[in-house]
């Protein structure tokens, strides 16, 4: 069996239309039609269902996709470590993150990575929150992920690297939005705006708990996944928010950041990973990262 018949496979599998498959690699379709017919006389099975109008995988090409998948990612692994020996670090890491509530943590660490490591390519995933991102990270979907801490037991290695206080984004023709630092409790009444529950955010999780602690469940009138249009919704109005003191340099005009009195409930920003990731550039990044976004005193 030859790579180049598992990459034929994949591209059909991935585009399930020949004439794409073969133009993606550059080839004509009738030698991309053969060269599949070889690869299922090996295997001794058919891969596709054909037919004039459409393309699908059978049972047998579902099973095989991901074992062909992985023969290129350890091919790529190994090109990887065979030109770390010569100090060349190239690669693509996946990371991601959620804009508003990492937005000082984020661009320090690509700076640093694209400055020191020119050849390697960073995809960046917005709006990944907590639950989402581990989840990524253990499926193979993500390399390393802003979270917040803690998270549930995974195999899933986290690093500490910001400690933020929460404080209360108002709108600014909201009553207490003049003033220095307010009591959480001021603030039960209210409706409130927050990520959903089910998305797993350490963010929701942490903003329940203060609320409770303060004496009151807040009434929720609005889910959003997005913390930046969490701040756009509160500065039209619809509600009040709990959010990290980091926000505070990116209210929306029509929207102010107040701190809250009493004992701080804080938010815990980690990066995560899974530490058994093969990937030289990965550890490379995660070594980056460490520099850049030191672990804060306790």
């Amino acid at each position: 069996m030859e790579t180049r018949w598992l990459e034929a496979f994949i591209a059909v599998a991935e585009e399930l239309h020949f004439g794409r498959a073969a133009a993606r690699l550059r080839l004509a379709q009738s030698p991309l039609s053969q060269t599949i017919r070889r690869l299922e006389k090996e295997l001794g099975t058919k891969l596709f269902d054909r037919s004039t109008r459409s393309v699908a995988l059978t049972p047998a090409g579902h099973a095989f996709l991901p074992y062909a998948r992985r023969v290129f990612e350890e091919l790529e692994l190994g090109r990887q470590a065979a030109r770390a020996t010569d100090g060349v670090v190239y690669g693509a890491v996946s990371i991601g993150f959620s804009g508003a509530l990492n937005h000082l943590m984020l661009p320090p660490l690509t700076r640093a990575v694209h400055q020191r490591f020119p050849d390697v390519t960073l995809s960046l995933n917005g709006g990944v929150m907590t639950h989402d991102g581990v989840e990524r990270l253990e499926r193979g979907g993500l390399d390393i992920a802003f979270v917040g801490l803690p998270i549930d037991p995974s195999p899933v290695r986290t690093r500490l690297i910001g400690r933020e206080p929460l404080g209360a984004a108002l709108p600014v023709d909201h009553p207490l939005a003049g003033e220095a630092a307010i009591d959480l409790a001021d603030l039960a009444d209210d409706g409130f705006i927050t990520t959903p529950v089910a998305a797993g955010s350490a963010l929701e999780r942490l903003a329940m708990q203060a609320c409770v602690a303060a004496g009151f469940r807040p009434r929720v009138v609005q889910e959003i996944t997005d913390p930046y249009m969490i701040l756009t919704l509160v500065s039209t109005g619809v509600g009040v928010a709990l959010m990290p003191s980091e926000v505070a340099g990116i209210m929306p005009s029509a929207a102010v950041f107040v701190p809250l009195r009493g004992e701080p409930t804080y938010m815990e920003h980690g990066l995560a990973w899974l530490e058994e990731n093969p990937s030289p550039v990965v550890h490379a990044v995660l070594d980056v990262a460490e520099e850049v976004l030191p672990t804060p005193p306790t």
